[in-house]
């Protein structure tokens, strides 16, 4: 009988005991994940918060990430600052008065102390309005990780040994939230419900918190004060010595996939949209990477990435030296399937060298170190250093150096590897530089044998870190010099991106390319100097900006011309004596291209009295006097991307507040990726607008003249102010209003691309 009853209580506790792991374990992992929800959705609402007084440039994107990093990098020097200097139940006051403090922020909102965005250094403003809005709740929850796995490594529980896999199950929460944004919240809720949303789960997450605090306190907190030091030296908990090279490879090893997350973002969104719909994948992805290899048992072996990590190499190099942009989902696919390889690669080796746990809110201040410098290195410094965007070519060569076999760093290793590229670039290179020979003309086979030589020692250089390296940065080295390109030219990078200026190479013609995307042309022929420049591209006498301005000057005067979006300047060829034009352009280097007689001669040539207005043309617009254009034109694209806000139900309200009473709205719409005459469609339903619309054929694709098909809307009040123009050859009314209004709050990318892609289809099978 005093057996059984043993064997009942024991059998009891033990349940108990299970009972009690569990609750911890579930109660731990549920902070962990609701605070790395919150992280990570607040991202892409926040960005799409700013966008509107910012252009929609994709930069805001990648300053945006620098910011996250920079304050998680705060985050975790606070987590480690904590833990190590103070008593866990200190850390635990000091935490949850911070994480109350930030409710002072909420709900998150753009600051209105901040003021208009300057017409130079957004970088930093962008910065201080980031910290102004949301930079208290954002630090809050950066050092809810590194916290949270410290003190469920105090409660006793059997895993508390090997806390890390909070940290994946935590990303998992990241995931969710970076998915879930723009499928399900973006175009189901307002900003402002996003924003409610927000404000009352992050105080759901201070309960969880404060509950998980005070399971540590009860479990472990004073057991682990009493251990003798001889037990706690062979604790997973005790302190083990870490050196300068895992430091520095902690630092590696986070630096070079956060600055590819920042780059491959901006390469991607350049040419589709500034939108948190692609911004998401990327950075979805990335998280994934931690997800996987902080798992104990990952489902995606290191060993399997390792593997095909040269393959995807080499497939990467390709598609930069040879651009599939005209087949933009296999670009995008192929760009994030080598950009998800390098980033596990990484990062598997960054959980293959973490530390015991004593050290763990080290391991996570390093490596978040290494994410901030990547990301300010990408996002801030490179735009500074570079005139194209050659920071991602940079750190597609840095992964090759991630794999095993480059830390400790050995310099003999280095100098060998070094010049063997050196005796490649020579050999390959020669030819081009010393001969002026065109390998692809006068050798085509010569010219792709030296690139199926190069391709295959990437193959075969996956177990020596700095040969595929090396032999990764000849490639594209020798890619960049050795092809064909019908133009040569100059690059000008700013906050807005980078432009190319090009001749092309028989002389004919002068190029602005943004991106992808051909923005303006002039005819260089000098039988035609003393005349003033024919418009091309989209612009050009038989476009359909030429029969909007042949229509309404057939039925009215044009007196005052707004045009927001300045380019080469081309449209201003169609302006007349007595009429007042004012442009509207959001980029400094724009305007400076433009006035350069010795580069274009539309502006100076064409309307020399015309005003530049520098600025976001909703903010700029908004200055100009009521009631007073007969005429505005909207033609301000980033390479093919779109300014998702100069589309909007309140964008097009404002502009018609800016006409005359019987004034016309002309939006250019051309754009290979999405089908954004619907969005039009919905938008002058829900005002009472009228609209017509011409197709000039499919957008982008420019002929040996430079004479670009455009998709043009034009929208006004009522009928009779589009009469003239309903009778031109090819112009039709818009279609029936069938999508869910474009707001400042509600935007669906995504139903946009999918329109296009499907228009395609249908059009093909015609």
């Amino acid at each position: 009988m005093r057996f059984t009853r043993s064997w009942v209580a024991g059998t009891s506790g033990e349940s108990s005991a299970v009972a009690s792991s569990a609750l911890t374990l579930t109660l731990f992992a549920a902070a962990m994940f609701v605070s790395a929800l919150l992280m990570f959705i607040v991202q892409p609402m926040f960005a799409k918060m700013v966008l509107p007084i910012l252009g929609g440039s994709p930069a805001v994107w990648a300053v945006a990430m620098c910011f996250f990093q920079i304050v998680l990098l705060g985050g975790y020097a606070y987590a480690h600052a904590l833990t190590r200097f103070l008593r866990p139940e200190r850390v635990v006051l000091v935490h949850l008065a911070v994480m109350v403090l930030a409710l002072a922020s909420l709900p998150l909102a753009l600051s209105q102390a901040w003021g208009a965005p300057p017409t130079e250094g957004l970088h930093l403003w962008i910065f201080g309005l980031f910290a102004a809005s949301i930079g208290l709740p954002f630090f809050a929850l950066s050092g809810n990780a590194p916290l949270l796995q410290a003190w469920f490594a105090r409660t006793g529980h059997p895993h508390a040994g090997d806390p890390y896999f909070l940290y994946g199950a935590s990303n998992i929460g990241s995931l969710l939230a970076l998915l879930a944004y723009p499928v399900l919240v973006e175009p189901n809720t307002t900003l402002g419900t996003q924003s409610a949303l927000w404000s009352l789960t992050y105080k759901l997450l201070i309960l969880l918190i404060g509950a998980s605090a005070i399971v540590m306190l009860v479990r472990g907190g004073g057991r682990l004060e009493k251990r003798s030091a001889d037990a706690l030296a062979g604790d997973a908990l005790s302190d083990t010595p870490v050196t300068t090279t895992q430091r520095l490879s902690w630092l590696g090893l986070a630096f070079v996939p956060s600055g590819l997350l920042v780059a491959v973002t901006t390469h991607i969104t350049t040419d589709v949209a500034a939108a948190p719909f692609l911004w998401v994948l990327p950075l979805a992805l990335f998280l994934l990477t931690f997800v996987i290899t902080f798992q104990k048992k990952p489902v995606l072996k290191h060993a399997h990435m390792l593997a095909i990590q040269p393959l995807t190499l080499s497939l990467l190099v390709l598609s930069i030296l040879l651009p599939l942009r005209d087949y933009w989902p296999a670009f995008l696919a192929l760009h994030l399937v080598a950009f998800f390889v390098n980033t596990m690669v990484c990062h598997g080796e960054l959980v293959r060298r973490r530390p015991k746990a004593a050290n763990l809110t080290e391991f996570y201040l390093w490596m978040s170190l290494g994410g901030a410098l990547g990301g300010l290195f990408t996002g801030l410094l490179a735009p500074q250093i570079f005139s194209t965007v050659a920071e991602y070519p940079l750190l597609i060569a840095l992964a090759a150096l991630a794999r095993p076999g480059f830390w400790p760093l050995r310099w003999a290793s280095l100098k060998k590897e070094g010049g063997l590229a050196l005796v490649l670039l020579a050999v390959t290179l020669s030819p081009k530089l010393l001969l002026n020979i065109e390998l692809v003309g006068v050798a085509p086979w010569l010219y792709m044998g030296i690139f199926a030589v190069l391709w295959a020692l990437m193959i075969l250089s996956r177990e020596n870190a700095v040969r595929l390296a090396a032999v990764v940065a000849t490639t594209l080295i020798v890619g960049t010099v050795l092809r064909p390109n019908s133009v040569k030219g100059e690059y000008l990078r700013g906050f807005f991106g980078v432009h190319k200026i090009a001749v092309t190479r028989d002389g004919k013609f002068r190029l602005l390319s943004h991106g992808t995307t051909l923005h303006g042309a002039q005819a260089l022929s000098p039988e035609l100097a003393h005349l003033p420049p024919e418009p091309l591209t989209y612009y050009h006498s038989g476009s359909p900006f030429a029969d909007v301005f042949r229509a309404l000057r057939a039925e009215r005067t044009l007196d005052r011309v707004g045009l927001v979006g300045l380019g080469t300047g081309s449209l201003a060829c169609y302006k007349r004596p007595g009429e007042t034009w004012r442009f509207f352009e959001i980029d400094p280097i724009v305007v400076r291209i433009a006035r350069d007689r010795s580069l274009f001669r539309f502006l100076s040539d064409c309307a020399p009295d015309a005003a530049v207005v520098v600025g976001d043309a909703r903010l700029t617009l908004a200055k100009e006097p009521r009631g007073a254009l007969d005429l505005l034109v909207l033609d301000a694209f980033s390479s093919d991307a779109i300014p998702v806000h100069l589309l909007t139900r309140e964008a097009v309200a404002g502009y018609l507040e800016r006409l005359k009473d019987n004034g016309v709205l002309v939006l250019h719409v051309s754009n290979r990726n999405m089908d954004l005459v619907p969005v039009l469609a919905s938008i002058a339903d829900s005002l009472g607008l009228v609209g017509l619309t011409r197709h000039g054929g499919h957008a982008g694709k420019a002929t040996k003249t430079y004479k670009t098909p455009a998709i043009v809307v034009a929208l006004a009040r009522r009928d009779t102010d589009l009469a003239d123009l309903k009778s031109a050859e090819g112009w039709e009314a818009l279609p029936p209003a069938t999508w869910q209004v474009w707001t400042d709050d509600y935007s669906n990318v995504l139903t946009a691309i999918l329109a296009r892609f499907t228009a395609e289809k249908e059009e093909a099978s015609e």
